[in-house]
């Protein structure tokens, strides 16, 4: 968690790394390679960070933490530098990655709607075998069990997706869907 910064206070770049979770390395590379303007510096020759460094190094985390590639992200960094007025560019550039981003998400959440039905198939398996005292594993009985169950599953999916997109018609008002509303689209 960020420490919270006055406007007047500053913090070393030992103290903005234990607070950010970044290291010492990273901070002084971001600073080299342009994702942070240069940081203002102690009489000792200290980094002294401000709040408005500590806000963009949070904002820098968070695009790489959703995966920003890093001259992306120093795309954005000398937009906003060089051409504060460019506001469209830099809008642009967060647009296209919030398009991966959600694609992402989506990817992530088709996936886990698979696990979480592999692991609801093992539940069942494991009751049968608890109340049905006829039941023998045999791992060819699974995998086939398993085929059939799963593809049933995919099929009722598809199904469901069909239902949801023919609900759920963008209006013309809305500038970009929801994340719950995305999170059904393909």
């Amino acid at each position: 968690m960020l420490l919270s910064v006055s406007p007047m206070q500053t913090l070393t770049i030992q103290q903005v790394a234990q607070q950010t979770g970044l290291t010492v390395h990273t901070l002084r590379y971001y600073e080299r390679n342009g994702l942070l303007e240069p940081i203002d510096r102690a009489s000792s020759g200290h980094r002294r960070y401000s709040a408005e460094d500590i806000a963009r190094i949070k904002f820098l985390t968070r695009l790489r933490a959703t995966g920003m590639p890093i001259r992306q992200m120093q795309e954005f960094a000398r937009l906003f530098r060089e051409r504060p007025e460019a506001i469209g560019d830099r809008r642009k550039l967060l647009e296209a990655h919030e398009q991966q981003v959600q694609a992402h998400i989506q990817e992530l959440t088709r996936n886990l709607e698979v696990i979480q039905w592999k692991v609801s198939y093992y539940k069942s398996l494991e009751a049968r075998q608890q109340t049905d005292s006829t039941y023998s594993y045999s791992e060819a009985n699974e995998r086939q069990e398993c085929l059939a169950a799963g593809q049933a599953f995919m099929l009722e999916r598809a199904l469901q997706q069909v239902d949801t997109e023919a609900e759920v018609e963008p209006q013309p008002h809305e500038a970009s869907p929801s994340l719950h509303e995305s999170r059904f689209q393909s």
